[in-house]
């Protein structure tokens, strides 16, 4: 369980040109470093001049932003070996132009690319968006426009860093990503985590999988651009590994995919015959965001932000009732967090867990009266589990005759 005190954690005052960083000492003390020039985390455009001021939070504590905005975030480790998965907020001062920034990254084979994306797709999307005028200004195309370009340059930044390394490093991440302000909701998406939203208790689905299965549009979108990369899917997974369609990092499906391709021969998961045949139009994997905007009007209740963890076993709608249901008992937005958080592993959840939630401070949850149980449908549930129990105790006296 990685939840960590509920303090603010850090002070970051950083320039996007990434020269220079804020960091706080154990005794709390604000010290100046400068990076290495050199270094491939630290290449940028010149050009770039926009300042990034922003507290970075861990675990909040319901704490009230922008607008009266209370956040709440939490991560927990499931049964995986390691934990790859993380989360960050932040609350940003005359940064972006009053949002507040969200992010969950999953990540696979490694936390490497984790670790990178915590360090610059903040940084990298300030400059973008021009330090929040383009979000001022409400212009969706340009949104999409720039933050598709910072998706772009951090994931080829971040090949050229995974590709100097002295050993091998194939890790990868999705990330989905949200700046919220006090009537506007932009999302950057790529991969399997998902943001639904609450308007008056129901749950609205924002974003859609990028996966290389499945029979909604999304996903046969993904298949189709996949094989016209020259890549193929065998069941469900990308090349027969991968079961995500978007995501930072994954080199050997990006500038590595030939040398994946031979790989694959000497370890005998194809023949040299269907290597041959293989022809790369592009990359099989891709970091290209989808990009969503979204009016915040009197009826929207939160925004909840998570990893597949848990998704895979909790549904939008009950994620929603049951956030609903622990603000209505106490208010406290961090705690319905680490309860939902536990609810999923309660359901059996094997995979890591990162959710972030955001109330958007427009609903009196002490006033808001105890949502009405359909009772016929609890009776109908009762009736079928029953019937199910009595057919399995009539089954096995049959077979005892």
């Amino acid at each position: 369980m990685a939840l960590l005190n509920q303090q603010l954690q850090r002070f970051l005052l950083t320039r996007t040109d990434y020269n220079y960083a804020f960091r706080i000492n154990k005794k709390n003390h604000i010290i100046l470093k400068e990076r290495n020039r050199s270094s491939p985390s630290s290449s940028t455009s010149s050009s770039s001049s926009f300042h990034c001021s922003a507290i970075a939070i861990e675990a909040p504590s319901s704490l009230a932003g922008v607008a009266g905005i209370r956040w709440g975030l939490t991560k927990l480790q499931g049964a995986r070996e390691e934990m790859e998965d993380d989360a960050f907020i932040v609350q940003p001062d005359n940064t972006l132009d009053g949002f507040s920034f969200a992010a969950v990254l999953d990540g696979h084979a490694g936390f490497s690319t984790v670790k990178f994306l915590r360090d610059e797709l903040y940084k990298e999307c300030v400059a973008a968006l021009q330090g929040g005028l383009l979000l001022r200004e409400k212009d969706l195309k340009a949104v999409k426009t720039a933050l598709i370009e910072a998706f772009h340059n951090v994931d080829s930044r971040l090949a050229n860093l995974l590709e100097t390394t002295e050993e091998v490093d194939e890790s990868g991440a999705t990330a989905t990503a949200m700046f919220v302000g006090s009537d506007m909701l932009y999302v950057a998406h790529v991969g399997d985590s998902s943001v639904v939203l609450s308007r008056t208790g129901k749950a609205e689905v924002l974003t859609e999988p990028h996966r290389p299965y499945g029979r909604n549009k999304a996903s046969l979108q993904e298949i189709k651009r996949i094989r016209e990369a020259g890549g193929w899917i065998v069941n469900g997974r990308i090349c027969g590994d991968i079961a995500v369609s978007r995501a930072f990092g994954d080199i050997r499906y990006k500038t590595k995919k030939n040398e994946m391709l031979e790989e694959g021969v000497k370890e005998g998961r194809w023949s040299q015959k269907f290597a041959s045949r293989v022809k790369f139009n592009g990359n099989v994997v891709v970091a290209r965001p989808d990009v969503f905007q979204v009016a915040l009007g009197s009826d929207m209740e939160f925004v909840l932000l998570a990893s597949d963890g848990l998704w895979d076993y909790i549904n939008s709608s009950e994620a929603v009732s049951f956030v609903r249901d622990q603000l209505r008992q106490h208010g406290n937005t961090q705690l319905a967090c680490e309860s939902l958080a536990k609810a999923a592993l309660d359901r059996r959840s094997q995979d890591n867990i990162s959710i972030i939630i955001a109330d958007l401070g427009q609903t009196n949850w002490q006033s808001l009266p105890v949502e009405k149980q359909n009772v016929l449908y609890e009776i109908g549930q009762a009736l079928a589990t029953v019937s199910f129990v009595s057919l399995g105790i009539w089954l096995s006296s049959l077979l005892m005759l």
